[in-house]
């Protein structure tokens, strides 16, 4: 179904361009009754991207024949945690000490071992370049967050000093969205998940946006939501900053 204001492809998905309003763009996915999940667009400026963050979408990539395009993403379903609903779990809890979690540490890191973890079948070198990019240029992570703007950050779980697991996000306002993650240990993952989810329940984060739905993200505590309701959460919360400490 078209609906003015879109542009679409052949094989009928919208697609979007710089200079276009992404909160727009959402409200008219939504009028449309935009069946597709994905988005696409040529362009891997990281003030784009960031922009299309800001209105909650996740975004991918992928790349053939030699072209990249870039994959923004407005899930049908998502997996949303509310910290009253974080399950920590008996492996957790009894693991817990022996691991230390560094909030917005080893980004560069955590990032290139997801692609290599993973594969680049979305995680391509153009987005992850864009990725660093809006790290550095935007004055690093979750220590200088502020309502309604997108920053890239991280978190390192470490043993004896040594990095076992850890993931990178966006941080916008009171919302984090999960991109991607990675373990190198038995349990170590399951640690990160929610000594993460522990640390932003104190930081008083309202949204944990994990993307697509999953058992995992079931059973740590997550629900799922349908579009129009995660946007209209998203938007609520990115208005608003969360309390971090500096130390």
């Amino acid at each position: 179904m078209s609906f003015p204001g879109l542009r679409y492809s052949p094989s009928g998905h919208a697609i979007l361009l710089e200079g276009d309003d992404p909160d727009a763009v959402a409200d008219s996915l939504l009028a449309a009754g935009y069946r597709e999940e994905f988005c696409l667009s040529p362009s891997f400026d990281p003030d784009f991207i960031a922009s299309l963050m800001d209105a909650g979408f996740l975004v991918m990539a992928f790349a053939s024949g030699g072209s990249a395009i870039l994959l923004p993403k407005l899930h049908l379903e998502r997996a949303v945690l509310d910290f009253t609903n974080l399950h920590e779990g008996r492996t957790a809890r009894r693991l817990s000490s022996r691991y230390e979690l560094a909030p917005d540490e080893d980004f560069d890191a955590i990032l290139e071992r997801c692609a290599a973890v993973h594969g680049e079948d979305w995680l391509i070198p153009e987005l992850r370049a864009a990725f660093r990019s809006l790290r550095h240029s935007r004055g690093g992570g979750l220590s200088a967050i502020a309502a309604g703007r997108a920053r890239m950050a991280s978190f390192a779980l470490r043993m004896d000093g040594n990095l076992v697991a850890g993931e990178f996000g966006v941080v916008i306002g009171r919302v984090y969205t999960s991109y991607s993650g990675f373990t190198d240990a038995k349990s170590a993952g399951t640690v990160q998940l929610v000594k993460t989810g522990l640390f932003l329940r104190e930081a008083d984060f309202a949204v944990w946006d994990l993307g697509m739905p999953m058992g995992y993200k079931d059973r740590l505590g997550a629900h799922r939501v349908g579009r129009a309701d995660f946007i209209r959460r998203f938007r609520q919360a990115r208005a608003s900053s969360a309390r971090i400490a500096t130390g």
